[in-house]
């Protein structure tokens, strides 16, 4: 049986995305989750395509994949953060996608720094990051609030960081 790795922050669950579900995802297809707005946004079908590739070519590694961000009040899928990959030279770096609808509400941030604490607390990891676009000041914000501080931009993103 596999182990589906979970987080618990105030008013969420982070719940690992299993590669069966994300073929599902990858296609639209809510996966056997109830997403708000009743199936997943753009953001999370790319990034359950990108774990599904991983997991045929044999290089996903369970806990550094997608996690759906499941709320608690009312159990509705709100959007989905993770891993663009295992660690690799003592850094990993983290996408996240949101409904419009939850949006404004603080989910984004509580989310990604439980998400970035559960990779610092790994003895391969010294840093986490995440980009953006210059245009996302909602993502930007969402990061800073994190604890994440701007580095110098990469391949026209910007870039934030969250060390040990």
């Amino acid at each position: 049986m596999t182990r589906v790795i979970a987080l618990d922050t105030d008013r969420l669950r982070l719940r690992e995305v299993l590669p069966a579900e994300a073929l599902e995802v990858r296609e639209g297809r809510p996966g056997g989750l109830d997403w708000l707005g009743g199936a997943p946004g753009e953001g999370s079908r790319e990034a359950a395509g990108l774990l599904a590739d991983a997991h045929a070519a044999g290089s996903h590694r369970p806990g550094w994949g997608m996690y759906v961000l499941v709320r608690g009040e009312d159990g509705l899928v709100v959007g989905a953060m993770g891993f663009q990959g295992p660690p690799t030279g003592g850094h990993v770096e983290i996408g996240f996608d949101l409904h419009p609808d939850a949006r404004g509400r603080g989910y984004a941030t509580e989310a990604l720094a439980a998400l970035a604490r559960r990779a610092l607390d790994d003895s391969g990891v010294d840093t986490v990051i995440a980009t953006t676009t210059h245009t996302n000041t909602s993502s930007q914000r969402v990061m800073e609030r994190a604890g994440f501080t701007r580095r110098p931009d990469r391949d026209g993103q910007l870039v934030y960081t969250l060390t040990t």
